[in-house]
This record gives C-alpha cells, structure tokens and sequence, in this order.
C-alpha cells in the first residue's frame, strides 16, 4: 500500500476494484463501512453484487477480465470533462501528451461496450472519483490475476497520478495483500529478479554488495516465477523443487497438471504445518512451527514491520523456519547461517537493506514500523510519495495502456465465464480452516454460485449437484442460486480439494509480472 489502513477512514471517495473487502479482508472492509457512514463516497467495480457493491454510490458490474477496458473509460472521461489536477501532472508527472494521445484514440462507447457496464455509470464514478480528493484506490486479486494484470496495475496508477491522488493522507494505490506476510515475503526477495529490499539482481553495484557479505558469486540473471518454475520441473529442466508455506496443488491454475508435475518431479520436499495436498506427493515433508510457536516479524499489507512472540512451543517435531533452513544450509557446507536467534536475522537485514537501515528488535518493542525506514531516527514511511518518486529526476511517469482480452471467452463448447475468489469463512486452500469445525459449520462444501437466469436455463434447480468442465479438467459440486452473479458467470472458491476451481483455471501468464490468469476463464456447466 502507498497508504496507511488508518488513512482509510480520511478518504473522500473510495474505489474498489478487483476486491470483496468486507469478506477478504474484514478489519479494513470495517473501516471501509465506517468511513462510508461519515459520509464518504464508494464505487465498487466487481462482477458479483458484493456486500459493498449493495451500499455503494455506484455498482460498476463489469465483464470479468474487462477492468483495463473499464479504467481507460474512466480516465478518459477525467481527461475529456478536464476533472484532472493540472498541477499535480504538471509539477510531478511526465509523459501526460502521450498518455492522453493514447485516450484520445479510443472511444468510449466501445470500452463501455466491452465492459458491459453503461456510460452512464461510468461517466458518474470518474466524477466521483475525481471530485472527492482525496480518493483511495484499494485492489487485491480479482486486478492483478490476469493475463493483463499489469495493464490493469498501470491503469489505476495513471487514474491516481492523474487526479493528485498520491503522496496524501486518504489517497493512495493500495493493494490489499492476500496473507499475512506476503508482503514480507516479497521484501526479503521471495521474487525472482531482486535482491531483499527490491535491489535488482541486475545491478552490478547491488551483486556487488550481498557478494560481499555472503562470500559467494551471484548470477545477474532473474530467476523463474512460481508458475514457471512447475513449467520447467514438467519438462524435467527443474529436477528438485522445495516447497515452503505454500499449496500449489490447490493454489495453481491449472493444478491438475501441477499434481502431474509433483507426482513426477525427481526429488520433492514440502515444509509446512500440516500435511496439505501438495506434501502428500513430497520425498521428504519438514514439519514447520506456526506463527504463535516462534519468533519473528512479519510486514502487513501497509508495509508495517510487526513483532511476532513465540507464545508455545510447536508439536512433536516441528521447528521454526529459521532453524530448518540454517540447520539444512549448515549440513550443505554453507557458511553464514549460524543464527543465535530471529533478532540475529534482523541485524543483518538491516545492514544490507536500506529501506529497513533504522529496523531493530528495541525498536519494533514499542510498536511497528512502516518502511521505508532509513535510520534510528527515522518514524517510518506510512504515506509513500509525499515529496518524490522513486524514479531519476523523482516524478512519476504515465503509461499509456492498451486494453487485452483474457486469454479464454465464451463459445459454443463454453458457453459460460468462471471467476474465482474466496468466502469469509474459509482462507485460501483451507489447510488451516478446513480444520476448525467452527468454521466448517458455517462453510462445509463448495457451492457454485450461478444467476438464477442462468439455472433456469440450464434446467437445473437450487442444490442439484453439477459439473462444471473447462479446456483443462472438471470439478463436480452443488449449484447454489445467486441474484448477486452477472448472468453467464459462474463464481467458485479453491477452498475445498474435492472441488477445487483451480482444476478448471488458466495458467496462461501476463507476460510481465508471470501471474497466471486464474480470474477469468471459459466453461461449461451439465446436471449430473
């Protein structure tokens, strides 16, 4: 997030987009519902009528796979009505002619068209959006789990920049991150082509520098994606894959093939709390400790660097993660690992890193941090961009964008659209809260959610059980009727692996960021 979740509550309008907050992400959907109640404005663009979508000043219900189309129409109307902060752009942006060159060539009823949605209402959430400074942009998945998820990305940005919206409390661009510590994970290089700290793999100067305090040489190639890397472990160039905190024989589009992949890799190993899906496939499964059996910190969707205590000890055999891979990299021969303790890890980060320079353990007692966070002197950088832009000559740069179809639309053989997503009773594939009984209660099977147009139909009726069959396999489960599901869509969760909506999902990538299209894909619904 550019913002802080307190600066939600200070906005002037809100647009969602790609996120059904109040179920995702409950904590700050609350604050979405509280600053609504003081009065400020909500557009929420989502295919499905979610709860937000029913309280808001305008319900955009697009065409999944069509938000690119969707922006492009909103900023040109900005630009047409001259909604737009000319100072802002003039004093902070560059590249506006050719960012409004690119508007100027498209037509807004046909972007409308694409999308579904009627000018009208999108003519009234650009004004919204526009005239209501300052206005949040908050997004999660259903923006960047696509084969033109960087588009869409690009898109809001320009939306932000073009109305002054960045670098001031309320404002922002602020994805919602979908786990704990996603965000934490990205920061200390879970990526591909970065260093901790995003220092690009590229750059001499930053190989250089971890070649230093590591002793070893550094490729100055970017690795392989998650998605990628299964790709190549399929055509035997991966022969070992370690798996850590993650499910990908649930998780992945396409995760019937994933599993053929996992079945087949040379040497397999999984490290996580409980035995999922993808560790019954491992040659050799680590039993990890939860996040209340160790100490650490994780960094929150705000960039908020937080403490976590060790509170229990873990079950049986189970030890931290710190501990598994020092213990493994020392049996490796490696130098570098002899850690007395997660503050150890710390230390070093703090070293090597200089957003996190100003990081301790003494200091994070006394509260979180937002990086960046220079030195010891530093508060912390709740709002990103008040002054400058991390780029040379420090002003943020507009970027024309093209809108893409996804990958897959209707046809004959399907007929219908799948977008997925997740329920509030249940987190991601389930391997912890498939195991509350609690919650079970509330939530026990899948349901697949179709407008009752579209059951109708089909001849079928509320509870029957269905298949549904994409190009890449099939899922049976009971068809549930929804007013709130746009007629031709099918919306299902990867909850539950008896059936997994991800059997059905696209692994074509955005050709930038590598994230597979699992929001948008073609099938086709049958009785059994």
């Amino acid at each position: 997030m550019t913002n802080s979740i307190a600066d939600i509550e200070e906005t002037g309008a809100f647009f969602i987009i790609g996120s059904n907050t109040t179920e995702t992400h409950p904590v700050i959907g609350y604050r979405v519902r509280r600053a609504r109640k003081r009065g400020a404005a909500l557009i929420v663009a989502d295919p499905r009528s979610i709860q937000l979508a029913e309280e808001a000043d305008v319900h955009l219900q697009l065409l999944p796979g069509t938000n690119a189309a969707l922006l492009l129409a909103m900023a040109k109307v900005i630009v047409d009505e001259k909604l737009y902060d000319e100072g802002f752009v003039e004093k902070r942006c560059e590249g506006f002619d050719d960012y409004v060159e690119s508007l100027n060539a498209m037509c807004l009823d046909e972007l409308a068209q694409i999308t579904t949605v009627p000018k009208e209402k999108i003519k009234q959430a650009a004004r919204i959006y526009a005239e209501n400074t300052p206005s949040t942009i908050l997004y999660a998945m259903g923006v960047t789990q696509h084969s033109h998820g960087t588009d869409n990305v690009l898109a809001l940005a320009n939306l932000a920049m073009l109305t002054g919206n960045m670098g001031i409390r309320g404002g922002g661009v602020n994805p919602l991150r979908g786990q704990n510590n996603v965000q934490g994970a990205c920061d200390m290089a879970a990526l591909p082509n970065v260093f901790p700290g995003y220092q690009q793999v590229t750059s001499p100067e930053s190989r250089e520098k971890f070649e230093e305090a590591y002793g070893v040489n550094l490729s100055g190639e970017p690795g392989l994606t998650m998605t990628e890397m299964f790709k190549a472990a399929g055509t035997g160039d991966v022969k070992a894959l370690y798996v850590m905190g993650e499910n990908p024989a649930m998780s992945e589009a396409d995760s019937g093939e994933v599993e053929e992949i996992l079945e087949k890799t040379e040497f397999l190993v999984v490290q996580d709390i409980f035995l999922t899906e993808t560790a019954a496939y491992a040659d050799v499964v680590l039993p990890a400790a939860c996040f209340a059996e160790k100490d650490g910190t994780f960094v929150n969707t705000e960039r908020r660097i937080q403490r976590i205590r060790k509170a229990i000890n873990p079950p049986g055999e189970a030890r931290s993660d710190m501990e598994i891979l020092s213990d493994l990299a020392g049996r490796m021969g490696m130098d570098g690992f002899d850690f007395s303790g997660a503050e150890d890890v710390m230390e070093e980060i703090a070293s090597l890193v200089p957003s996190w320079a100003g990081v301790s353990y003494q200091r994070l007692e006394s509260g979180g941090l937002c990086w960046p966070c220079i030195d010891e002197e530093d508060p912390g950088t709740p709002i990103l961009y008040t002054e400058s832009f991390l780029r040379e000559g420090g002003k943020a740069q507009f970027s024309p964008v093209v809108y893409g179809a996804p990958q897959e639309t209707p046809d004959e053989d399907y007929p219908l659209i799948l977008t997925t997503g997740r329920v509030l009773y249940h987190y991601h594939t389930g391997t912890m809260t498939r195991r509350s009984s609690g919650l079970n209660a509330l939530h026990d099977r899948e349901r697949v959610l179709m407008n009752p147009v579209d059951v109708e139909n089909l001849g079928i009726s509320d509870g029957d059980t269905i298949k549904v069959a994409s190009r890449r396999g099939e899922v049976s489960a009971e068809v549930e009727s929804a007013a709130q599901i746009k007629e031709g869509t099918v919306f299902m969760t990867f909850h539950f692996a008896e059936a997994c909506a991800n059997v059905l999902t696209n692994n074509k990538l955005d050709p930038v960021a590598k994230i597979p299209e699992l929001k948008v894909c073609a099938v086709r619904v049958e009785a059994v």
